[in-house]
């Protein structure tokens, strides 16, 4: 028997995938070349070109083995939108696993969108980074089938909505941060507790106020749909909310704002309408930025370790991309503890008649 030649084998299996990729280049009009260009994410490609050569690499089940790719020393990050705090705590933690690393951070912005421009999934294919953080966005299946197809792994902290069981993600506890936000204000005595919420499509916004809700049935306390109110976790729209809620003849004596940001929007309707925190009114808000420490009083809230998220996003980020580690292709799915951090906006609520005169 004659024993196989390994250089016939190469060549075969060499020969395999030409043909492979001609037919792709037959059926979708286009030369070889393209179909090249398409596979190892040059730019020069129409859009169309693109999406039609991507279509017809999924149908024949064809994948980049990861030996092919040359990646950049990069890390995406793309925010649903860049424009606070919040994210350049988000930032700090992406960059120190970046820098330990010996890599680089691409910010970008889908501007409010659920998930980024058709346009931005071409960028990152052709960057090939080392891998993909999104933050309160997504993929949507032509976006994620494109990454797959390059070997870019992608993992989304504090995803919107469900991600998927099939996506990795990081998040935290935040329905336990509700509970422990209206619990400790429970505590304290107080029995009529209004609510900011998050937008409503957002699982962390949803997660919160569904704490908030627990906390007041489990103190046997009834939950008064009119003093929640529905915000954007933007400081305006905290301020225009608590005016709403502080203004009512029957307002309520505490308020959990469903982030910080919300919260300082609290502090302002309070003063304007001659409230004393947290004398008259108390407020709890939700995330620990920084400026919670700095204002007066100093604000009550529920740490949500931001940088200690965004850490873990890129680690895992990092780690999908080595295709040994059988621990990070189990992790699908990681929540991160929150806290109550107690500072001085939260008292006991005023007896009857002791409330300010502005009130």
């Amino acid at each position: 028997m004659t024993s196989p030649d390994p250089a016939g084998t190469r060549t075969g299996a060499r020969l395999t995938q030409t043909a492979t990729l001609a037919e792709i280049a037959r059926e979708a009009g286009v030369s070889a070349p393209t179909v090249s260009k398409v596979l190892n994410g040059r730019a020069d490609v129409a859009p169309a070109t693109r999406t039609r050569v991507e279509e017809l690499l999924r149908a024949h089940g064809y994948r980049r083995r990861r030996a092919e790719a040359t990646r950049s020393p990069l890390i995406d990050l793309v925010f649903h939108e860049l424009e606070s705090a919040w994210a350049m705590e988000v930032i700090r933690g992406v960059e120190n696993v970046a820098r330990d690393a010996g890599l680089s951070v691409v910010l970008s912005e889908s501007a409010g969108r659920p998930t980024p421009g058709r346009t931005w999934a071409d960028q990152v294919a052709a960057r090939r980074p080392h891998g993909v953080v999104l933050v309160l966005s997504g993929l949507d299946e032509s976006q994620r089938a494109l990454l797959t197809s390059r070997s870019i792994p992608f993992v989304v902290m504090d995803p919107a909505g469900d991600p998927g069981a099939d996506v990795p993600s990081i998040g935290a506890t935040n329905w336990q941060g509700g509970l422990a936000a209206t619990r400790h204000l429970v505590e304290l005595g107080h029995r009529r507790i209004g609510a900011i919420s998050g937008p409503p499509q957002i699982m962390c916004s949803r997660a919160r106020i569904d704490g908030y809700r627990a906390a007041l049935e489990t103190a046997g306390l009834p939950v008064d749909p009119a003093l929640i109110k529905t915000g954007d976790f933007r400081h305006e729209t905290g301020h225009r909310l608590a005016r709403e809620l502080l203004g009512r003849p029957d307002r309520p004596t505490a308020v959990f704002a469903g982030n910080d940001l919300q919260a300082l929007g609290c502090y302002e309707a309070a003063r304007e309408l001659g409230l004393r925190i947290p004398e008259d009114v108390s407020v709890v808000g939700f995330d620990d930025l920084p400026v919670a420490r700095w204002v007066g009083p100093p604000l009550t809230t529920v740490r949500q370790p931001l940088t200690e998220m965004a850490e873990a996003a890129a680690r895992l980020v990092l780690e999908l991309g080595r295709p040994t580690s059988e621990e990070a292709q189990a992790a699908t799915r990681v929540e991160l503890a929150t806290s109550l951090v107690v500072r001085t906006s939260t008292a006991p609520p005023p007896t009857e008649g002791t409330g300010s005169a502005g009130a």
